[in-house]
């Protein structure tokens, strides 16, 4: 139940974000556009969510951020169980729960994302000069992807507490 709860929240924020660009394009800030499933795959990797559902459910979110966003099959796949695997070998639980600490996990992991991707581009692309271009966006999407992610956990904390499952007193029986 949970998983198929936090796959669809993935999805829809996914869909969100497709459509934010409408919103957002017309900012002349380039890179503002914030990556919404980010804190959402960060929220899973620190609150010691089982390693293979969590690598699946990253995958299958990584897998639609890549069809989204017209990536190369692969790239933000790839990032994505990255980033549920580091984030779930910081084991900041605890200091996940502040807004400050939220902030910095998904700056600091917005970062991760953009330089690896700056990489993968670089060492795979055709065109050297475009990590060059896309090195000014960096900042711009890590603060923007901050910004959203207490939002973000607030609403995975909410799943999170709706989908727990607490045996009853009388065994489970009806």
């Amino acid at each position: 139940m949970r998983n198929t709860l936090f796959l669809g929240v993935g999805l829809l924020l996914l869909v969100v974000q497709g459509n934010l660009y409408r919103i957002l394009g017309h900012v002349p800030l380039a890179g503002i556009m914030p990556n919404l499933v980010l804190p959402l795959i960060v929220f899973m990797g620190v609150h010691e969510y089982s390693v293979v559902r969590g690598a699946l459910l990253a995958c299958g979110l990584g897998y639609a951020l890549d069809m989204f966003a017209g990536a190369p099959v692969g790239l933000f796949t790839f990032i994505c169980v990255s980033i549920f695997a580091l984030s779930r070998a910081a084991g900041v639980r605890l200091a996940a729960q502040t807004i400050l600490t939220q902030l910095a996990l998904a700056c600091g992991f917005s970062l991760f994302e953009s330089v690896t991707v700056l990489m993968l581009v670089a060492i795979f692309g055709r065109d050297p000069h475009s990590p060059r271009a896309l090195l000014a966006l960096i900042l711009p999407h890590a603060v923007a992807t901050a910004a959203v992610s207490p939002l973000i956990f607030r609403l995975a904390e909410r799943l999170h507490q709706a989908s727990i499952t607490v045996p009853r007193p009388d065994g489970g029986a009806r």
